[in-house]
């Protein structure tokens, strides 16, 4: 009797995490592009990162394994690397992609959030402080713009995406530019340098 194991957002991650199915030879994954929506520049990364692991859960005793994933999007590189078992060419394509864009590794991103509770307040001191930032050489202030999570526990937010040079060092460059500005009490600033989530 074949063991199976269907995966589908919290499943996938757990499946995805080492644990051993000793009798598991078919692995399936419902919506395995999910992970690709959204704004997050690491998610083709971490997509095929998880589902990579996934399908190695198959098969790892004496009888062969098998992976399923059902997909929306069968011409992304993350699926095509992972249906031809590309994993060298999908993750020198990706590098390729961030090296044109100028984002990490070859850059450090750094994000200032700006939240309150009335959100004309939280747009106008936000585009204020977008209008003081860093005119280095090489540097990107990009936004402002509501996050995925514009509105949190009753907080308005708003993001900037700071971009840097690897040769500049990132703190003092923010230290310069939000200690000039004034933030009313009300609002909460926070800074996040080389950010893992974009929510």
């Amino acid at each position: 009797m074949r063991s199976l194991v269907v995966a589908r957002a919290i499943g996938t991650q757990m499946a995805a995490k080492g644990h051993h199915f000793p009798g598991l030879t078919l692995v399936v994954v419902v919506d395995a592009d999910l992970g690709l929506a959204g704004g997050d520049l690491r998610a083709a990364e971490r997509t095929f990162q998880t589902l990579y692991q996934v399908a190695g859960r198959a098969g790892r005793e004496d009888r062969p394994g098998r992976a399923m994933l059902q997909t929306w999007m069968p011409q992304h590189p993350v699926i095509e690397a992972l249906a031809s078992g590309q994993r060298e060419r999908f993750l020198a394509t990706e590098l390729d992609q961030r090296e044109q864009a100028g984002m990490p590794p070859f850059t450090r991103l750094a994000a200032v959030i700006l939240s309150g509770p009335d959100e004309p307040e939280v747009e106008e001191v936000a585009r204020r402080i977008a209008r003081r930032a860093p005119a280095d050489e090489g540097v990107r202030v990009l936004g402002p713009v509501p996050p995925p999570l514009a509105l949190l526990r009753g907080r308005f937010r708003r993001r900037l995406l700071l971009i840097v040079p690897r040769r500049l060092p990132v703190q003092p460059l923010l230290r310069a530019w939000l200690d000039g500005v004034q933030i009313p009490s009300r609002l909460r600033l926070q800074v996040d340098v080389d950010p893992y989530s974009f929510l």
